[in-house]
């Protein structure tokens, strides 16, 4: 029996986007798999026992630090958390959210969903870069595994980190079993992006592709609002697109579920992802979906999607009308992005994951 703790300290909940979806099912799929080693979780003050399974083998450790300070929380994860490690005889630290400790008396695995802080730093604060830079490099070389969650990331890790590729484990993402059996609406449908409001998420060009021409359906973007949240409000009043493009910001996962049986597609104009998961999502729906073509989304769609150019304007607005317009496409992509999306499984995830954990003993 190993004894493994989960660095859950990064966690905001509505407010880190998809990591969070990421942390929640992977302890659940844990759970599903392995009623035999012990788990201890270790939560800021932000997110509540709800995160830990209820399971026997499974221990909520909730911490005197508020994740939103973030100073507080770097120096917590690197004084505190090792001596909790001690204090419970921790036989390896997982921590699924980029960083953990410099110094820590047991094996570390961390899991990388990016290395956009390397790839587009101009999308960072000023005062941000330097910690990620900083923390994600200590995390890069003294972490005993490191866990990627697609072949573009490890690549990435092995280009800024030199690391080897025999300490990089590639796990990608599962998908929410309860969206292949969402039942489409018949309903006001709707064009759906799920996506922070992020600059590298390039949802302004998505915006003026929509803008070029009138359009029978409204675009719904749902997602946390980010560090372009204003800037999109201004564009989308300068475009008097008010009453036709809705930002929704961060809403419930059940709220989630009634928009993807609403959209009568899916538009995902990303520059840059580690995996992609809105787009497995909207998959898993049944919802035709036309993404960026980059490394991630190729991964995650295969051929089953419709692939455009993310920084042409024109490539994006012959998608919109193609996704949109055209039936047979619609329902090819529909069929064939449901059975690609059944190979992604947390239960796999979580299997694949406990597998590199475990390896580091």
């Amino acid at each position: 029996m190993a004894r493994i703790g989960v660095n859950a300290l990064y966690l905001i909940p509505g407010g880190v986007g998809g990591t969070e979806i990421y942390l929640r099912e992977l302890l659940k799929g844990f759970a599903q798999i392995d009623a035999k080693n012990e788990y201890f979780v270790f939560t800021n003050l932000e997110t509540g026992s709800d995160l830990t399974p209820r399971q026997a083998n499974f221990l909520w450790k909730p911490q005197a630090v508020h994740a939103r300070f973030r100073p507080a929380r770097i120096l917590w994860e690197q004084i505190v958390l090792p001596l909790e490690a001690a204090r419970y005889r921790l036989d390896v630290l997982f921590s699924p959210g980029f960083t953990s400790p410099l110094l820590c008396g047991c094996p570390t695995v961390t899991v990388f969903h990016d290395l956009q802080h390397k790839r587009h730093p101009e999308y960072f604060r000023w005062f941000d870069l330097p910690f990620w830079r900083l923390l994600l490099w200590i995390s890069a070389h003294r972490s005993r595994r490191l866990i990627a969650v697609s072949d573009a990331t490890r690549a990435d890790i092995q280009r800024y980190y030199r690391v080897s590729a025999e300490r990089i484990t590639v796990v990608r993402h599962g998908v929410d079993q309860q969206l292949f059996a969402l039942e489409r609406s018949s309903g006001d449908p709707i064009l759906l992006c799920v996506s922070t409001l992020h600059p590298h998420k390039n949802l302004d060009r998505l915006i003026r592709a929509y803008a070029r021409k009138p359009r029978g359906l409204p675009l719904v973007i749902a997602g946390m609002r980010g560090f372009h949240a204003g800037r999109l409000d201004r564009l989308i009043t300068e475009l008097k697109l008010e009453n036709r493009v809705q930002l929704t910001g961060w809403i419930p996962r059940d709220e989630l579920y009634r928009l993807y049986a609403r959209a009568r597609a899916f538009i995902y104009p990303s520059t840059f992802e580690g995996f992609g998961m809105p787009v497995l999502e909207a998959m898993a729906a049944g919802v035709p979906v036309a993404c960026s073509d980059i490394p991630p989304l190729r991964e995650v769609a295969d051929d089953a999607a419709l692939f455009f150019d993310p920084v042409n304007e024109e490539a994006i607005e012959r998608a919109l009308d193609s996704i949109s317009s055209d039936t047979s496409l619609r329902e090819r992509l529909s069929a064939e992005g449901r059975a690609r999306a059944r190979q992604f499984t947390w239960e796999k995830a979580a299997r694949e994951t406990l597998d590199a954990i475990l390896s580091v003993r």
